[in-house]
């Protein structure tokens, strides 16, 4: 795969991973209010068929319909972080390639020390990817720049150094696109949670003064649907943050693998 072929390739994956993100959005806000409207507001899960007034004992649809309107974004949370976390494990699945890494390293490490660069190469076309990418990269301009007479050593480390620099650079923004749409979830979802409940709140303890006799039944059930508000917010939360430490994780193994197979490369080239 020449430089040319990478850039194309990363441009494209850049425009569909830009446009992901905004789709992705929309159809959850879509889906979530379109939820919260018609199914969590269903008449059967009422009093009476009235969703102006109380759930149905033990209906807990009819209970996170009072939630308020908080609760469709709560819910349209989840999906984005859902959608991400599908998006970013097929991703990530694709880029690690073949079998496993580690192994293709070391594979990949041994064919340089005996000089067989062309085998490396081929052991890189069968892993197929990311880490692999980058290394056949290096590899393809290890052998261009082994050939030139006019290049000392130290010019020739330096040059199959910097095309795995660039090489990563191509690999690495793909690998952590929208990632941080993810991290961004992990805090704003505790964030409008407690917001969801602080609202509820107001407004059970507002209809309980305007009802003028304290009402404990009222009030309990005031409290139990806004602090459905909290229990959204923080299990999207803890989704968001263990997962993005999941791919994060990954992220840096992959990013190790490249760096100890460029410092082989590297190191031929000086040894030699």
């Amino acid at each position: 795969m020449s430089q040319n072929a990478n850039v194309k390739k990363s441009s494209g994956g850049s425009i569909l991973s830009s446009l992901f993100p905004v789709l992705l959005i929309v159809a959850a806000l879509v889906t979530a209010f379109f939820i919260f409207n018609y199914v969590l507001g269903s008449p059967d899960n009422f009093e009476n068929g009235d969703p102006n007034g109380h759930p149905k004992v033990g209906n807990y649809l009819g209970m996170m319909y009072k939630g308020g309107f908080m609760v469709a974004i709560l819910m349209a949370c989840f999906m984005i972080t859902a959608g991400i976390v599908i998006e970013r494990f097929l991703t990530l699945t694709i880029a690690g390639g073949k079998g496993n890494a580690n192994i293709f390293v070391r594979k990949v490490k041994d064919l340089i020390k005996v000089g067989n660069i062309d085998g490396a190469i081929a052991e890189c076309d069968k892993q197929k990817g990311s880490v692999a990418n980058v290394i056949r990269e290096a590899l393809s301009r290890y052998k261009i720049v082994d050939k030139d007479t006019r290049l000392d050593r130290d010019q020739k480390v330096a040059a199959v150094q910097k095309e795995v620099e660039e090489s990563t650079s191509l690999e690495l923004p793909m690998l952590e696109k929208n990632l941080v749409i993810l991290s961004t979830m992990a805090s704003v979802a505790t964030l409008l949670g407690l917001l969801g409940t602080v609202t509820g709140m107001i407004r059970a303890f507002s209809a309980i003064a305007t009802a003028g006799a304290p009402d404990a039944v009222a009030l309990s059930s005031g409290i139990s649907e806004a602090l459905i508000n909290t229990a959204l917010g923080i299990g999207t939360s803890a989704i968001a943050v263990i997962l993005y430490n999941v791919f994060t994780t990954k992220i840096d193994k992959m990013t190790y693998s490249i760096d100890e197979a460029g410092y082989s490369i590297a190191q031929n080239f000086a040894l030699n």
